[in-house]
């Protein structure tokens, strides 16, 4: 236990307890070198590169037998976000997380609590010093404003600066031609429904195979996302309760996680079929995180926590619960380095909630103006609530068929032009692009890359909004503006407007529809493709752009409807 004073205020000390990592063979050196007050980080002997976090092979030679050295503890503050929501019971709000990075090596950063600083001296560039804190076997490296030092110029390296060339088509077809989407569906979508999840799944999945008029014996393929990895609140359990419930006995099944993001499973569907496996493979994917929220707060659910293991090893102890948190700080980087502010974002989250409105399936269709935007609370800066995507209850389901039995489908099919999944960067959220969300960038250049078509023949995008600035890195990443450049290109919030240049996820995005987590973007694509959205129908829509994830990873497909 330790006491922590809140960035800003004048209260007493708050006791907090924090969750503690979980050291593994790789990390128990780092979580404990702190005993002599020396923070260690690994260096290869063979080019002197520092590797963070810890592996066994160096980053830039990618040598064996790398050592614990010793480090000044000095650092750098690169981005950093104040959190004000209570994710933890033991770790009361307001407190700073940020990424600062070693003198020694600017590339060797660390996700970390700022301590001893009041907010309003919070910025990008000043200098800090590491103060460990003990929990038992284990010794936090947190930082604190170091004043022997001068500010320093923070110099991120743009997107993708060194990133490797994207590969050339490897064929004279690609396999986007051989497939079509053909059908899709969705389930009943809401607040805290407490309906079981395998439901949900199940009626999307038949509402798709009724929309592309096939049968359940038709579908010979299944794939889903995240499979039985996660929280449960993020997925039906995966394939086994679907396939059961559904009767299904496929020749092939997806279930996973690692894809390049929730749209990974529809493209490991794409592939399935292009290559002869399959010839309709249903993809689904299902939420239940407001009923699994409300649950664990009613104690109907036991999610009593160990200690923090994988992604949030180096995360959770410093009470980084949340994409918000992680993501906020990305977003602090970017304003530091392109100047813009909180009307860039405030402008997604006030056009989207426009377009919500005449949508009559999303969450929030009410209005707000940007006096409403910026008087909403804080959730970690730069990040109020309508920054935040909404948590639901909902399943979605899509049908990938052989592109040859299109013409038999009752409905128009829509076809794939190119996808993007290429990994240009390291698959993280503190070691690779700052500046903007990481795992965007790579595969939209992939995308581009496997086609003709252009950024300006793009009639609506269906980008990733799972916090407004998820959209401003997919709008620059793609090419629609350059880098630091979405504030004059959104003008305003004219040019997402459904009759503006780009009209952006006209069903009100995961902001306002709520979060059915990468699907619901397909989902709509899929609808304005066909002429079928009603009151918030984009005049005239052949060519679609939709992003899903981001982050580590995420993954880019361009629709058309000829």
């Amino acid at each position: 236990m330790t006491s922590s004073t809140s960035p800003g205020s004048d209260a007493e000390p708050v006791p907090i307890v924090r969750p503690l990592p979980q050291p593994t063979l790789a990390s128990e050196r780092f979580w404990t070198s702190g005993a002599d007050g020396v923070l260690r980080i690994l260096r290869c002997p063979a080019c002197g590169s520092r590797t963070h976090p810890p592996t066994p092979r160096c980053r830039t030679c990618h040598g064996p037998g790398l050592e614990w050295e010793p480090v000044s503890g000095r650092a750098v503050v690169l981005g950093f976000t104040v959190n004000h929501q209570q994710w933890l019971r033991d770790m009361p709000p307001p407190y700073v997380v940020a990424v600062v990075a070693l003198v020694e090596d600017p590339a060797v950063r660390l996700t970390t609590n700022l301590v001893g600083v009041e907010a309003e001296d919070l910025r990008v560039g000043m200098p800090v010093r590491v103060r460990f804190e003990q929990s038992g076997d284990v010794h936090l490296p947190l930082f604190e404003p170091d004043p022997e030092r001068a500010d320093a110029c923070v110099d991120v390296p743009e997107p993708l600066a060194a990133a490797p060339a994207v590969p050339a088509l490897l064929s004279a077809q690609k396999f986007e031609e051989r497939v079509a989407l053909t059908g899709v569906g969705q389930s009943e979508v809401g607040r805290r429904l407490m309906v079981d999840p395998v439901e949900l799944a199940v009626s999307a999945c038949e509402a798709a195979v009724a929309d592309a008029g096939l049968t359940m014996a038709d579908i010979d393929g299944i794939s889903t996302y995240p499979g039985r990895s996660g929280s449960p609140g993020m997925s039906e359990g995966g394939v086994p309760p679907v396939v059961e419930a559904l009767g299904l006995r496929p020749t092939w099944i997806n279930g996973a996680g690692d894809t390049p993001g929730q749209a990974g499973a529809i493209i490991a569907a794409m592939l399935a079929v292009s290559s002869g496996l399959c010839r309709h493979v249903l993809c689904v994917r299902t939420v239940w995180e407001a009923s699994f929220a409300s649950m664990v707060r009613d104690g109907r659910w036991d999610a009593t926590a160990g200690r923090a293991t994988g992604i949030m090893e180096e995360r959770a102890p410093y009470g980084a619960m949340s994409a918000a948190n992680w993501i906020g700080i990305h977003a602090s980087q970017y304003f530091h380095r392109y100047g813009a502010d909180r009307s860039l974002l405030g402008t997604v989250a006030v056009s989207t909630r426009a377009h919500a409105g005449r949508n009559p399936e999303a969450i929030y269709r009410d209005p707000i103006t940007m006096a409403d935007y910026y008087a909403a609370r804080m959730v970690t800066t730069p990040f109020g609530l309508y920054d935040c995507d909404v948590p639901v209850d909902g399943a979605v389901a899509v049908i990938v068929s052989a592109v040859e039995t299109a013409a038999d489908r009752p409905r128009p099919a829509i076809l794939v032009d190119a996808v993007g999944t290429h990994v240009s960067e390291r698959l993280s959220w503190d070691q690779g692009t700052l500046t903007h969300e990481p795992q965007t960038w790579g595969p939209a250049r992939h995308l581009w890359s496997r086609t003709t078509l252009r950024p300006d023949d793009v009639d609506l995008a269906l980008l990733y909004d799972g916090f407004t600035f998820n959209a401003v890195s997919w709008l620059e990443a793609l090419g629609f503006c350059g880098p630091g450049e979405a504030t004059g290109f959104v003008d305003g919030g004219r040019a997402l407007a459904l009759d503006g240049a780009l009209p952006l996820n006209p069903h009100g995005g995961q902001l306002s529809a709520g979060r059915l987590h990468g699907f619901g973007y397909v989902r709509e694509a899929m609808i304005q493709l066909r002429g079928q959205a009603g009151e918030r129908q984009v005049a005239d829509s052949k060519v679609a752009v939709v992003t899903t994830g981001g982050g580590a990873p995420g993954s880019a497909l361009l629709l058309r409807t000829s």
